[in-house]
């Protein structure tokens, strides 16, 4: 679930992949089958010219925005590419040690939203904004995956933002977004 405000903001765009989703202040999003294992989300805010300008100013400009938590720190959430998701449904499959047990299946690490629009502004020069939210940072643990079903991510921060940025959609492959309301 993503939030944003803006002083006097009467309505928020959400875009996926710069195609409007939803215009409400709370929005969420449940990748598809397609999806490359990362999304490029984005928010318009319209109503105060202010807000307006500086919304205008961050899509000009290809900004990144970047959630902080609850205490203002970057937000720290669990992704995993679809090709770990994979790798590690595969290692389950028929594995006597994944018999009646429920695993975490995730990066190393949580992305860090902060780290993100740093290797961004590193290696594309993209600027990013930081976005308040009220929510919290999270930490899974995988080791029970890589200790009984001896798998591993592949992906971490820099290869899964690099694949996300990378990816080049073919022409014939129309973009769907699925997403709950």
């Amino acid at each position: 679930m993503f939030t944003a405000s803006a002083e006097g903001a009467r309505r928020l765009t959400w875009s996926v992949w710069s195609r409007p989703v939803s215009h409400a202040a709370q929005w969420s999003y449940v990748p598809g089958p397609e999806d490359a294992g990362w999304q490029q989300i984005s928010v318009e805010i319209v109503g105060d010219p202010a807000a307006a300008k500086f919304s205008a100013e961050y899509r000009k400009n290809g900004a990144v925005p970047s959630m902080l938590d609850a205490d203002g720190a970057p937000m720290r959430r669990n992704f995993v590419h679809v090709d770990d998701l994979v790798e590690a449904i595969s290692a389950a499959i028929d594995h006597p040690a994944a018999r009646r047990q429920t695993f975490n299946i995730c990066m190393d690490e949580p992305i860090d939203y902060g780290a993100v629009a740093a290797h961004l502004k590193k290696t594309r020069g993209l600027p990013s904004v930081a976005i308040e939210t009220p929510y919290r940072s999270t930490w899974l643990d995988n080791a029970k995956a890589k200790f009984r079903l001896g798998w591993r991510p592949r992906y971490d921060l820099e290869r899964l933002v690099d694949a996300a940025y990378d990816y080049k959609r073919a022409p014939d492959d129309p973009r769907k977004v699925w997403y709950p309301g």
